[in-house]
């Protein structure tokens, strides 16, 4: 099959699927409570696909190329039974890998049944193993040890490798990058450290705050050697490395200080069915309405490859000429609606 491309001449490849805008964290840099408190409105239950209806899309997009998909959210375990679309996308033809991103506190009661639905791998969201700054992170009164209960159900489940991403920023919990490492070594967990990003504009996000990838490798490898690995595929945004003592693996996404645009090959989806071609899209297109409307699988498909076949999207390649320009970015959809 030809590849669906865009105008970068970027296939797709991978779809994302976020299957709720609630969560049950407040992490400020992704919903801070200030602003998504209990007067905040959430999607109301007709208003999000149904399971069918992602199993439809997810359909029509793997005819257009995709073979990856991961589900996130907001917290995607909120979304009750999430196991059975777990089980119908993983059942589609040309869809080879199914994934799930989650905060982990509802994964221990979760593992198991993900396993048994067809998911193939897990990335757990950590940002400290120090209690205080876990729960400050997460602006939560939730404790570690449920994320790390469910880490752990997950590696007992066999839904392996998990990872576990990080996110740093400055002043924050740049201090837990070399505790967080010496914790994961010598276990079967690859842990990434993720730079801060100005994803969506509730987050107050600003350049001084941003840990660089490099800073992160740095104070690792100054303490346990690290040596470069390949790229496990084509469009992989973590660059490798594994601890020359042989110790296990880990990763960094420098999404902002060495965007990786040129090869980004994924279409977001948000729980309403509105399509997304960028992490940092200002605005998408309803395919929801489309359905519900009676459209065919052709016209649909049609619709698909005409959004991928316009896209010309590169924020974080262009992010410091635009905010250097003082037009930060304009205005972008929040991470909690579109999924991370």
């Amino acid at each position: 099959m030809a590849p669906t491309l865009d105008r970068l001449s970027r296939p797709l490849r991978d779809l994302r699927i976020s299957v709720t805008d609630r969560c049950n964290l407040r992490c400020p840099y992704c919903m801070p409570r200030e602003l998504f408190g209990s007067g905040h409105r959430y999607l109301a239950a007709d208003e999000m696909c149904r399971f069918d209806e992602f199993a439809r899309l997810c359909r029509l997009f793997a005819g257009l190329g995709v073979e990856k998909v991961r589900i996130t959210g907001g917290e995607p375990l909120l979304r009750p039974r999430v196991e059975e679309l777990v089980a119908m996308l993983s059942r589609v033809d040309g869809v080879r890998d199914v994934a799930l991103t989650t905060n982990g506190v509802l994964l221990g009661a979760k593992a198991t049944a993900l396993r048994d639905a067809g998911l193939s791998r897990i990335t757990v969201s950590l940002d400290a193993l120090d209690e205080e700054v876990f729960r400050r992170m997460g602006d939560t009164k939730l404790t570690l040890g449920r994320v790390l209960t469910g880490i752990d159900a997950a590696l007992d489940a066999g839904l392996s490798p998990v990872k576990i991403n990080m996110v740093v920023r400055r002043g924050v919990n740049d201090h837990c990058v070399v505790p967080m490492a010496e914790h994961f070594r010598h276990r079967p967990e690859i842990l990434r450290f993720i730079e801060y990003m100005d994803v969506g504009d509730t987050n107050g996000w600003r350049p001084q705050d941003v840990v660089p990838a490099a800073e992160s490798l740095r104070a690792i490898d100054d303490r346990w050697p690290l040596e470069r690995l390949a790229p496990a595929r084509s469009g992989e945004v973590a660059a490798r490395y594994r601890y020359r003592d042989g110790a296990g693996e880990v990763g960094f996404i420098a999404s902002v200080s060495e965007p990786f645009c040129g090869g980004c090959t994924r279409a977001r989806l948000a729980a309403d069915g509105t399509l997304f071609t960028c992490l940092f899209a200002g605005s998408g297109v309803n395919l929801l309405e489309m359905l519900r409307s009676g459209a065919s699988d052709d016209q649909v498909r049609a619709r698909l490859a005409s959004v991928w076949g316009a896209r010309e999207d590169r924020y974080s390649a262009l992010r410091a000429e635009q905010l250097a320009g003082g037009q930060g970015g304009g205005q972008k959809v929040e991470m909690s609606y579109i999924g991370g």
